[in-house]
């Protein structure tokens, strides 16, 4: 009923004024088509995920090389640096590149002192200078740590400094529960070097022997494995 008045006085209008109106109401009718359009033009469907992740990783791999080389103190001299502040056995040692803004880029090291406390120290990636050392109470797992390094004879420097031959070292850290790799403890130090990226080292607490790290690897074939012997437990099943 209504589209039938509309029309009517579209059609009186016309007769008045000329075909004035008729535009204005043909007008009004594509701006609808014009508006709907558009409304339906905005819903859309991103599928590229996977491309910006990608990107993400890339431009992750480029400021950790950036922070890398930008860093004229090493991982040993840092970890050396913190041991003079804070006496102990540093357990591990990595390069914050302070993407927090809140702090500074700086070198993170983790220290079990003698009477069995945990402290960390940062240390200026550019001076060497200590910013920071409180004490961590937070950690848990002395009594696994001291297990893992006893009758050992490469501490976190030298581990770090066995790897540097790859490129230049991250971050050490001390695998006291042997859950990668060949099931022993070692030290596990990650490397930056232009054109390959970020790679991972395992390194013999007892030799200072560097093997590359494949328990990732090893770990996703494993699961695969898994999966393939799923998948045929339940062919059978269902014959």
């Amino acid at each position: 009923m209504k589209r039938n008045i509309v029309i009517a006085a579209v059609t009186a209008a016309a007769l008045i004024g000329g075909g004035t109106a008729t535009a204005l109401a043909t007008t009004g009718d594509d701006d609808r088509d014009t508006a709907s359009r558009a409304d339906t033009s905005a819903v859309t469907v991103s599928d590229d995920d996977g491309v910006r992740d990608e990107a993400d990783d890339r431009d992750d791999d480029r400021r950790d090389d950036s922070g890398a080389a930008s860093a004229k103190v090493t991982a040993a001299d840092a970890v050396a640096a913190a041991l003079a502040d804070t006496p102990g056995t540093a357990v591990s040692a990595e390069l914050d590149d302070g993407d927090d803004r809140r702090e500074r880029a700086a070198w993170e090291v983790d220290v079990l002192s003698g009477d069995g406390t945990w402290h960390s120290v940062r240390i200026d990636p550019a001076t060497g200078k200590v910013l920071a050392s409180e004490r961590d109470d937070d950690e848990d797992d002395t009594a696994e740590v001291r297990a893992a390094l006893k009758g050992t004879s490469v501490d976190a420097a030298e581990a770090a400094k066995a790897a540097a031959g790859h490129g230049t070292v991250t971050s050490v850290e001390l695998d006291d529960d042997g859950d990668h790799g060949d099931g022993k403890p070692a030290w596990e130090v990650e490397t930056h070097a232009s054109g390959k990226g970020e790679q991972d080292w395992r390194v013999d607490p007892k030799t200072g022997k560097v093997t590359a790290d494949r328990s990732d690897e090893a770990h996703g074939s494993h699961d695969s494995d898994d999966a393939d012997d799923s998948g045929s437990s339940d062919d059978t099943d269902d014959d």
